[in-house]
């Protein structure tokens, strides 16, 4: 019979409170500045405002020394290059239609790097939930994330095409609020559906992951 062996990770609120800020930060405050400065001033207002937080977002980490978040380099650095095109043009269309096209290349990235040792979706996970290099380096768990690339590039495809269709139909009030929801409902589900198959995987490996404060246990 299989030994089973259990995994303690942090508690399950400070990993959904990290994965909350993270959101925050490279997501929703950088929307959230864009919309306020824009409906405020103007254009150029709201394009400062979005990049000035990324960058102080990306400094405060540089002063205090710690570690810059995959993904908020990758938020940043696109970020940078939607400003450009925003201050190029002078199109709030072009700027929303900039993250709406990169759904597609996030979902070709994806696809690509699944013959990797370490496909991007482990590298982006570990920004939300750090497992330890013992368990990562398993074949079944390295398998796990190579099928849940081709998930996600699913969702974002899905995602990119519904939003492009929003984009030419919709308001910009009512284009940032009924994508916001439906992009985030949509990754939360695809969010969930990743733990449970997870978590199926582990189970098939004879190893139970646990929250709570016990010491993590060695594999």
């Amino acid at each position: 019979m299989q030994q089973r062996q259990t995994i303690h990770l942090e508690g399950l609120s400070k990993h959904l409170g990290h994965a909350a800020r993270n959101l925050f930060e490279t997501v929703l405050a950088p929307l959230g500045l864009f919309y306020l400065l824009l409906t405020l001033t103007n254009l150029t207002g709201a394009l400062i405002a979005a990049l000035a937080w990324a960058f102080c977002a990306v400094g405060w980490r540089l002063i205090k020394r710690t570690p810059i978040p995959s993904v908020l380099l990758l938020t940043t650095a696109l970020l940078v290059a939607r400003t450009a095109v925003g201050f190029a043009t002078g199109s709030v269309f072009l700027y929303f239609l900039q993250p709406t096209l990169q759904n597609f290349l996030y979902a070709f990235v994806l696809v690509a790097t699944v013959p990797l040792r370490r496909p991007l979706i482990a590298r982006l996970a570990d920004d939300f939930c750090a497992f330890p290099t013992a368990l990562t380096e398993r074949p079944r768990v390295q398998r796990f994330f190579r099928r849940v690339s081709l998930l996600w590039a699913v969702v974002f495809l899905t995602n990119g095409a519904t939003t492009l269709w929003a984009l030419a139909r919709a308001s910009l009030g009512d284009f940032l609020v009924v994508t916001t929801a439906g992009s985030y409902t949509l990754v939360t589900v695809a969010a969930v559906g990743s733990l449970m198959w997870f978590r199926r995987e582990l189970r098939g490996e004879g190893i139970r992951l646990r929250f709570g404060p016990a010491a993590m246990a060695a594999i």
